[in-house]
């Protein structure tokens, strides 16, 4: 009889370590090279970076970073949020001309293919890592670069998230610094 318990707690086990087990498993998820499907939408992009005031003309790519090929239970993934957008006229320039950021000629780094289409080629852009601090107030890594000529921002972060405050730069509005 005591042959018959030991069994029945093993099936126990067995079965209960098999259901945790599948219920942990991530979800494979671009397995079958399938591409990320270009976003346009701006609420996301407002909610995240309020320093840029209303944003149009989106392209944008939320993308899972790594894989865990271990199968181990999932955990917090980290998400690359890449794209572009148009600013509002004059913001630009109102944001490059604030001498506390000291901006500078800077090139993005390599690009997501599904962006290639909506950058241009021979674009010029600038890139300050205090304002990318300011941005991102220190709680995410990000790099924005700007075209002053076009009013449109290049971003690249990693796990962006929403601030505390609406609409500030750590206190100061954008309207102040367009002034």
């Amino acid at each position: 009889m005591a042959g018959s318990v030991g069994v029945g707690r093993r099936r126990i086990l067995v079965f209960g370590a098999v259901t945790v087990g599948a219920a942990c498993t991530p979800p494979l998820r671009g397995t079958n090279g399938e591409k990320n499907e270009v976003r346009t939408d701006v609420e996301p992009l407002e909610r995240r970076f309020t320093a840029f005031g209303p944003l149009s003309d989106a392209h944008w790519l939320g993308t899972a970073l790594g894989q865990d090929a271990r199968g181990s239970a999932p955990g917090p993934t980290d998400v690359r949020v890449v794209g572009t957008a148009q600013l509002r006229a004059g913001v630009g320039a109102a944001i490059v001309g604030a001498p506390q950021w000291h901006f500078r000629p800077d090139q993005p780094g390599p690009l997501p293919e599904e962006l290639a289409s909506f950058m241009p080629k021979s674009a010029r852009w600038v890139r300050s890592e205090s304002f990318d601090e300011e941005v991102t107030g220190g709680a995410y890594p990000g790099a924005f670069y700007l075209r002053i000529d076009a009013d449109q921002v290049y971003f690249d972060t990693t796990n962006p998230n929403t601030p505390a405050g609406p609409g500030t730069l750590r206190g100061r509005g954008l309207r102040e610094i367009a002034r």
